[in-house]
């Protein structure tokens, strides 16, 4: 850091960073993995949306009003929430609505109490700390959601005999399907319980890591990384809860009955 500020990048400068990302290219090519194509198409997308985000933050900065900031934030939601549900092999119809509900739920809670109870901005819509404080919650709420809905549609598939045998035997709905919200629940979750694992020991994270380089002092960066990471983990909690519950819900009637017929493969 200069004595003015964070040393600004120039196009040079990115344009070597993504020389990098050849690399990736290279490997996949060597090991016949089929993937360069994908690699090539993800970064290029990322870059695209990050600068489209850059000046979309700005324009919304330079309003400061709370309908720009709430409007932006509902977008990135049921955009999280489609990428959540595009990534199932196995679907049902209101697999959409449920998991847009899921997501605006459970991360505009956790980023509301982070506004109004922890970090008590005034005004509540000052985008410099609502939408970065959303955007963290909605990706790593996106990824529980996205594993353990997998795991809840999957397992439901696969297991169908064996829980149609349990409620035949006078199992109640949620006993028969228990082990499975459980396991489901287990995967979605585990990913956050990692990254608190190993933060500040094998790695340091991107908030904390972008604080320090803009000038914050180190300190207090590791605060915000440490709220953020307790944000993270009770959005996921909450969102992968909210999916596979609602998913088991939708596929296993009050009857006792699994409606096999509505689940359906990706094509």
């Amino acid at each position: 850091m200069t004595p003015e500020g964070p040393i600004a990048l120039s196009a040079a400068d990115l344009a070597v960073a993504a020389a990098l990302i050849l690399l990736n290219g290279g490997i996949s090519l060597a090991m016949s993995l089929g993937m360069g194509r994908s690699i090539f198409i993800a970064a290029g997308r990322m870059v695209v949306q990050l600068l489209a985000v850059g000046m979309i933050l700005e324009w919304i900065f330079g309003l400061r009003h709370p309908s720009a900031v709430v409007a932006l934030g509902l977008l990135m939601a049921v955009l999280a929430g489609r990428e959540a549900v595009a990534r199932q092999r196995y679907r049902f119809r209101g697999i959409y609505p449920l998991g847009w509900g899921i997501m605006v739920g459970s991360s505009f809670l956790v980023t509301a109490v982070a506004l109004f109870g922890i970090v008590s901005v005034d005004p509540w819509f000052q985008p410099q700390y609502a939408i970065p404080l959303l955007g963290m919650v909605l990706g790593n709420t996106l990824n529980g959601i996205a594993l353990g809905m997998d795991r809840v549609l999957t397992g439901l598939r696969r297991e169908q005999g064996y829980i149609e045998l349990l409620l035949a035997l006078g199992a109640t709905r949620r006993e028969a399907v228990r082990d499975l919200a459980r396991d489901a629940v287990r995967v979605g979750i585990t990913p956050i319980i990692n990254g608190m694992s190993v933060a500040g020991i094998v790695s340091l994270p991107g908030m904390m890591t972008g604080q320090i380089l803009s000038g914050t002092a180190p300190v207090e960066a590791v605060k915000y990384q440490i709220m953020i990471f307790f944000l993270i983990a009770a959005g996921t909690a909450l969102g992968t809860v909210g999916a596979v519950l609602g998913s088991l819900r939708r596929l296993v009637d009050g009857r006792g009955r699994i409606r096999s017929q509505a689940l359906e493969e990706k094509g």
